[in-house]
């Protein structure tokens, strides 16, 4: 009864690691979703309605991929055109793992 009891609570500690392993993201995944996607996209491809009104350049334009990871953060950072400024309402590093979750998009 003993070994029956402990097998299964190493089994529920086993399922739990790996659910818990699956559904975890990164900062820069967890920022861009919260402050980003509304408007770049899930995959940076400016296909949600608040893109398509502001007419947001996608990641895969030849504007944007000319783009260096420092250019994004300052425009991020200070804003540019219609985006947004988020100095002061997001860390450096949060801006920085952000970038770099968004141009890691496919």
């Amino acid at each position: 009864m003993t070994k029956t009891i402990r097998s299964l609570a190493v089994l529920a500690a086993a399922v739990c690691l790996a659910g818990s392993m699956s559904f975890a993201q990164s900062s820069g995944e967890a920022t861009y979703k919260a402050k980003c996607q509304m408007c770049h996209g899930a995959k940076g491809a400016a296909d949600t309605p608040a893109a398509k009104m502001m007419k947001v350049v996608p990641l895969a334009s030849p504007e944007m991929k000319k783009l260096t990871e420092a250019e994004m953060i300052k425009a991020t950072t200070d804003g540019k055109a219609k985006m947004p400024a988020f100095k002061g309402k997001l860390t450096d590093a949060q801006i920085k793992d952000a970038v770099v979750y968004f141009r890691g998009l496919k």
